[in-house]
This record gives structure tokens, sequence and C-alpha cells, in this order.
């Protein structure tokens, strides 16, 4: 099972892992995007060493850039190695998916070959996940599409923890070569696309010969490409687009002509398009397809002449990001729930809590209803610039409406936000006498049952081991007695493992959510009450096995 900490190193590794991505894209030229990736594995991934290995035309590999130790870097950039010797060593080793990890144990054989490396001294490993200072890991870099051609090769050396990368780590690594991939790729392609703007300023004759460069850069980028109007009554108009671009959208060219990227936008996306300006500008957007559906895209501008003087054009770079969205939405998914149950976890708990929470206490009003009311009911206040701000009661309304807590001791009717804290009972015995297969099992069921046996809109959430927080608005005192009461009966069923029959008990200790208290206070208060409850019952009912 993971601890309670993993998720916020997980958050963590992904706020860095994304902050370096987008580094990757804000570099201008192919050295500077060179240097970038390898500043990035330093900066993001927890790696003290880190060299880039870009393929030559000839297939050799070159030594482009090199971070966190300019003496090795003094030593190899700019040396080549064989191609022969970086495809036997992407063959040695274990794979670890796209990556490839060359132990000490076998590595050794390469110290001779004619790949440029460098030499790290060290203890030897005292335990077996250890880094050695002659393991070896790389991350190759291919292509986007189907051929899985060769870009390079990111070496990677020291990592921070002293420990080889587990699954995470790998991972992290995998996709940002893959990210780094992408960036080399548009580099080369901004370049020669730049190679080309650049004799289009020029005269006459350069500009015929870089018109058909063009046109071939356009017309076959991997990637969507757009040519619209600049200015006038049919300002951003697309006039050119290329096969990349109707494909992404399902489009024919002819269509396309009909279009702005005003109108295919997603509705949510259209501030981020007006701001982003035409020279050197870039967005993350939500393209409409032809099927109604939608397609994560990054477009970068840059605006070009037809000639010296001649009329201005808006040229769009339209990148396909629907699989980079994806993943992050699945990772940023993966930090915030259970690997176990699929509940959230103790972080996104605390997250749901705390944004119902203010540092106000007595709030005076618990609906939307009531502030409201209490908003209009009330003469208005005015700033000494002479604008008009929302009074209470003569305090400013901020528009948030407070949790308060019902009178625990009389039921008048009053609704608050409940907090059941839930400890299940005999769940070690299960654990000591079956196995912990078994009593994941359980966990799994009883967090299928909590889920089942509320409301859409409430939040089942586990703490860890057998701890569960269900968070449920609206209800008053009855009300989240009674739910207690019916999440327990359900609990309490026999759960069938393995073609056995195993049995829990529950203890549930009711809180309630109040703004001027902490999440930890609030918290703390449903656990105290579940431990009262748990003492209060007799070893009868919370008898398992």
């Amino acid at each position: 099972m993971e601890t309670e900490s993993e998720p916020y190193v997980r958050l963590a590794t992904l706020r860095q892992l994304h902050k370096v991505v987008t580094d990757l894209n804000t570099a201008r030229s192919l050295a500077d995007t060179l240097q970038t990736v390898a500043d990035g594995i330093v900066a993001g991934l927890g790696y003290e060493l880190a060299c880039v290995n870009l393929v030559r035309p000839d297939g050799d590999l070159v030594v482009a850039a090199f971070a966190g130790s300019a003496a090795a870097e003094a030593l190899i950039t700019g040396r080549v190695g064989s191609r022969t010797s970086w495809d036997r060593r992407l063959s040695m080793g274990e794979a670890w998916g796209e990556l490839r990890f060359i132990p000490h144990t076998e590595g050794w054989v390469l110290i001779e070959d004619d790949v440029p490396q460098w030499h790290t001294d060290g203890p030897e490993p005292r335990f077996e996940d250890e880094w050695h200072p002659q393991d070896r890991l790389y991350a190759p870099m291919y292509a986007s599409g189907g051929g899985r051609e060769l870009l390079g090769v990111i070496s990677v050396d020291r990592p921070r923890n002293g420990r080889r990368p587990g699954p995470w780590g790998q991972e992290a690594l995998q996709m940002y070569a893959s990210q780094a991939a992408i960036a080399i790729s548009n580099a080369r392609l901004r370049a020669n696309m730049q190679r080309a703007l650049v004799r289009l300023e020029r005269e006459q004759q350069a500009l015929r010969a870089s018109e058909e460069s063009f046109r071939q850069a356009f017309e076959y980028a991997p990637s969507g490409m757009a040519i619209a109007e600049m200015g006038g009554d049919q300002h951003g108009r697309l006039l050119r687009t290329n096969d990349a671009l109707c494909r992404l959208l399902g489009r024919p060219a002819s269509a396309m002509r009909r279009y702005s990227f005003a109108d295919l936008v997603h509705p949510e996306d259209v501030g981020t398009l007006l701001r982003t300006s035409a020279e050197g500008g870039r967005a993350e957007i939500r393209l409409g397809r032809r099927d109604g559906s939608y397609v994560w895209v990054s477009l970068r501008n840059s605006v070009v002449a037809d000639t010296a003087d001649g009329p201005r054009f808006l040229l769009t770079h339209v990148e396909d990001i629907e699989d980079r969205k994806r993943h992050e939405l699945q990772l940023a998914h993966r930090a915030s729930h259970d690997a176990l149950t699929g509940l959230p976890n103790s972080a996104e708990l605390r997250a749901r809590l705390s944004s119902r929470l203010c540092e106000r206490p007595h709030a005076a009003y618990a609906t939307d209803i009531e502030a409201l009311d209490a908003a209009y009911e009330t003469d208005r206040g005015f700033r000494s610039d002479g604008f008009d701000f929302d009074t209470i009661g003569g305090r400013p309304y901020d528009h948030h409406v407070h949790t308060v807590a019902p009178d625990s001791e009389i039921d008048d009717g009053a609704k608050g936000l409940a907090v059941l804290f839930c400890d299940l009972d005999g769940f070690k015995s299960i654990n000591d006498r079956f196995g912990h297969q078994t009593g994941d099992a359980v966990l799994v069921e009883v967090a299928r049952r909590l889920t089942t046996g509320v409301r859409d809109g409430d939040t089942v959430a586990r703490l860890g081991g057998d701890e569960f927080v269900v968070l449920a608005d609206g209800l008053g005192a009855a009300d989240a007695a009674d739910l207690a009461v019916r999440l327990r009966n359900a609990i309490i069923l026999p759960i069938r493992v393995g073609g056995r029959g195993v049995r829990v008990g529950a203890s549930f200790g009711i809180g309630w959510a109040s703004c001027g208290m902490s999440v930890e206070e609030v918290l703390q208060s449903a656990d105290q009450r579940m431990y009262i409850e748990k003492r209060s019952r007799s070893k009868v009912h919370r008898r398992a096995g």
C-alpha cells in the first residue's frame, strides 16, 4: 500500500514535470531547445547529470547538450558515438517501457567502446535499489508517427535520492523524453520555416525559390499549419490549411476556408484565443471537429509578409496535444485518489473540505438564500471612489456561503456539512488470518458499499489503512445519525472473498464542519466522536472474521 505522503510527492513531481515540459516550448532555436531538454532533467526530474545525444544526418550520435557538470560538459560535448555502438547499448540491460537501464554488472563491457561517456566516483551500493556509479539509464527519443525514427537519446546519471527510479520516476522520465522529442522536431521545423521566411524577405528570385520550400514544409508538415488574414473585415479568416490540420479536425480544405479559429474554438477557450498575440503568441485550446467533438491543440503564431512591403498574414502552427492532456488528467487523478479503492485520498479530502471553510468564526448565514436575502434587505455601502459594495449588518458581504454546524443538543431542523469518520472493527484480524490480499479485497468492497450508500455529490474518501471519511452536505443531526446507521448496516453484511465469507464491523463518529475551524480540527472532532462510539459499543457488535 502507498504511504500517505506519496500523493504529495506525486503532485510535486507532476508540477515539476509540467513546468519543465512547458519550458521546452519556450526555447526559440534548436540549440536552445537541446540545452533546455538537458537542463529540465536536472531541474525537474531529480538527476544531477543529463546528456542529450542527437542523431546526425549520417546516423551517428553527437553530444549536443549537457547539464549538471561543467567539467564533464567540456570533456564530451561535440564528441560523436557510432550508431552501431548506440544500437548495442539500447538492446542491452533491462527494458523499462521505452527506457533502457544497464546495471553496472553488465555495463563494464561498454567502458572501451566509442560512445562519449563520463565516469563518476562513489561508494558501492549498500542495498538492492541503490544507484551504482557505473549504472546507466537511457531514454530514447523517437519522432512522432509509426516509423519510430530515432531522434536522439537522453542519458541520465546520479539520482539525487541515491536510488534507482521507481515506476513513478520511470514514467515521468519516459513522458519527458516523449515531449522532448516533440520539442526537438518542432524546433527543427521552426528553424526550417525561419530560414524560408528570411529568404522570402529578400530579392524576387530568392522569393520564388523560398515559396516552393515553404509550400513543401507547409503541406507536408506532420502537424497542422494554417495561414489566415490579418486586419480588415476578414481578419482571422483561414486562407490555407495543410492536410495534417484538415485530418485533425475532420474537415476538407474547402470547408476550412469558411472559418476562422474563433469559429472553431470551444466556448470556454474563446478568452484564451483572444488573448493570444499574433507575433510569437501561443495557447493551448480546444478546437471543434466535424463530428461535434473537440480536440486539445497547441497554437503558435507568427506574422509573415507576402512581399517586402506587401500584406501581412498570420501563420499558425497547430500541434495535437490530446494525448498529453489526457495523460496529465490521468496523472492528476492518480495523485489525488487512492490507488487501491479509487476513492479520493487524504490530500483530496482535505482540499475539498478546505474549500468549504473560511477563517471567520460564528458566521451568521448558512445558506445561499439567507445570505442573498440579507444582502438585498440592507443598505448598500459606498467606497470613497463612488463605487458601491454589498454589506450585511454593517459589514461587507463577501459572497462566501458560510458553513455552520447545527446544534448537536437540539435538532431544530438546521442543516450543515456532516463529517462521518469511519473506522473498521476487526479488520486487523482479517489481515493477520487471511493475508493482505484478502484485506485489500475487503477494503475495496467497503469502499463500494460506502459509495453506493451516499448521494451524488457527497464525498467518500479513504484516509489510509481502514479509515474512511464521508462528507455529506445539507444534513441535520438526525439525518447524519440515520446515514451512519445505514452505512454501518451495509458494511457489516458478509463479504465474499476467495470462496469464503468474512465480516467487518464499523464505528462511526459524526462531526460538523464550521467556518472558523481548520480542516484538522474538523477531522479530529469526528475522529474523537468515533472513538467514543467505538468504546461504547459491546465487543459482540465488533466481531469479524
